[in-house]
């Protein structure tokens, strides 16, 4: 990291003792309404007796086992309650009344306490930094936790990092995202990180990182949650908000297309493979917001049929794309549900081409 953006990092935010409750998670006190993480309707003292007032069967299932307690990890972090009322015949008229009991919930300060307490302010101490270059990996994940593709892409990465020659440090603690120890790295890897992860002052430092000169690489499940709290994030960095993956079956074989060679990205990787994957579709083409498509699908090998027969074909369908943010590059591979994708060879070699693309100098901003 160059020092101009390392001094322009140093001044965003100091992080908070560890010791201290959080408070500064960006929700803190946020009155509810239906696009509010579930999990802190479920939490609030008056949340499940909204919702069953609004329709008795709203919630049957959602335990704290499934994440209603509102601690990591947890499904119903990464839901709302408008969620669980747009299928329904009903849907609408119940979003409003919904709506309304919501938002006369009182806000107090132990609910605060409470919908914070997955954040957190622990700086980990990190290992002494040698002259290798630096990359942090992030696994702080509060919503879905899919452990096998964790520990598959955590493995993968360590051997990338023996392979390439990188010092590697991997994390689950938000409080490493400030803006003195970001200033070491030279990309942050999101090992399938799903959940709102940072608080106010971990996201600024993070998106200052990022426009000045750092880079990000995101893996799967990190572009993949079904709602979202952090617009920056989802529109500006990833790029794409997901709405789903085929359910019928979840998991089919489609041809992976290198897209990208105007980069290092694609080198060593095959001009085409076949690849058994859970494939995800977006919002929107992340090309029209400027990224640079790096891989694609192509949709006539597989159903683009959700698990409520909902329509996901894309036509054209990046699946792996990079692009610039200010200053800062991203990558971001949707590859990466099956264990077995982190040891495919072609996949494999992807996700390190496209971290090291996203670990390139501040500025350089050629077509590279």
């Amino acid at each position: 990291m160059r020092i101009l953006a390392a001094f322009l990092l140093m001044a965003v935010s100091a992080p908070a003792l560890a010791s201290e409750p959080v408070r500064d998670c960006p929700l803190a006190n946020a009155p509810l309404g239906i696009e509010s993480p579930l999990s802190d309707v479920l939490m609030h003292p008056g949340g499940p007796a909204a919702l069953e007032a609004t329709a008795t069967d709203l919630v049957a299932g959602f335990t704290k086992n499934f994440g209603g307690g509102g601690l990591p990890p947890g499904f119903a972090n990464i839901l709302t309650p408008g969620v669980l009322v747009e299928a329904r015949p009903d849907g609408p008229a119940l979003k409003a009344a919904l709506a309304a009991k919501l938002a006369a919930l009182p806000i107090t300060d132990a609910f605060t306490l409470a919908r914070c307490a997955r954040y957190d302010h622990d700086r980990p101490a990190l290992p002494p930094r040698d002259k290798r270059p630096q990359v942090l990996v992030f696994e702080k994940i509060n919503g879905f936790r899919d452990n096998p593709s964790v520990e598959s892409a955590r493995a993968r990465l360590r051997r990338i990092a023996e392979t390439r020659g990188w010092q590697i440090v991997f994390t689950d603690r938000g409080g490493v995202i400030n803006s003195e120890d970001l200033a070491r790295f030279d990309v942050v890897v999101w090992n399938n990180v799903s959940g709102d992860a940072l608080t106010t002052p971990q996201r600024e430092a993070f998106r200052v990182y990022i426009e000045h000169g750092g880079g990000f690489a995101g893996i799967h499940g990190s572009g993949g949650d079904p709602r979202w709290f952090w617009d920056w994030y989802v529109d500006t960095l990833i790029g794409a908000r997901f709405i789903g993956h085929p359910g019928k079956p979840q998991f089919q074989t489609a041809t992976v297309r290198l897209a990208d060679t105007r980069s290092s990205i694609g080198a060593g990787v095959a001009d085409h493979w076949p690849l058994l994957e859970e494939w995800y579709s977006f919002d929107r083409n992340p090309v029209d917001g400027g990224a640079v498509a790096v891989a694609t699908i192509d949709e006539r090998d597989y159903k683009q049929i959700g698990y409520r027969d909902e329509n996901l074909a894309m036509g054209y369908h990046p699946i792996a794309w990079r692009k610039f943010v200010g200053d800062g590059r991203a990558f971001y591979t949707a590859i990466g549900h099956r264990p077995e994708n982190y040891d495919e060879p072609q996949s494999a070699a992807l996700l390190a081409n496209g971290i090291a693309w996203a670990m390139g100098q501040k500025g350089r901003k050629q077509h590279d």
